[in-house]
């Protein structure tokens, strides 16, 4: 009985010793993806859009905002889930895939965006919630489940 419980816990500290430097890097590594995520958004959305969000509180710039980091967050979900191996190389991997695929994803939107003939800076003009920055903003996340898929 003894023995049992000197495994369980060398095991436990083990796990321990391991698991949570493990977590707190892959959360550093995550939020900072997220935000170049976010970054990437603003860049690709005519408009600050924080600014636009804070001073004019225009739904259709916090739709435009908030779908984009939706999909980025569902594309380094998939990089931080498919990552293996070592932790240096799971935080490499998941660095690499997590950049890819918010390029992929930043592209994806506004070839989409063109093709179906939504101009987001018409919608960053409008005041009221627009379905059109609705269809746009499910197709960003739509976009980033695509590529968190192709992560996987």
């Amino acid at each position: 009985m003894r023995l049992a419980l000197i495994l369980a816990a060398s095991s436990l500290t083990d796990v321990l010793s391991r698991g949570v430097p493990a977590v707190v890097l892959y959360a550093l590594l995550g939020t900072l993806l997220l935000l170049l995520g976010y970054f990437v958004t603003d860049w690709t959305t005519p408009g600050k859009l924080s600014a636009i969000i804070r001073t004019e509180h225009n739904p259709n710039a916090a739709m435009l905002a908030a779908s984009g980091v939706a999909g980025v967050a569902l594309i380094i979900a998939a990089a931080i889930f498919e990552s293996g191996g070592n932790l240096i190389d799971g935080l490499i991997e998941t660095l690499v895939f997590g950049v890819l695929g918010i390029a992929a994803l930043a592209v994806a939107s506004l070839a989409f965006e063109r093709v179906i003939g939504m101009d987001p800076r018409r919608l960053m003009s409008e005041q009221a919630l627009s379905p059109a920055s609705v269809l746009v903003g499910v197709t960003r996340v739509g976009i980033g489940l695509i590529i968190a898929f192709a992560v996987i």
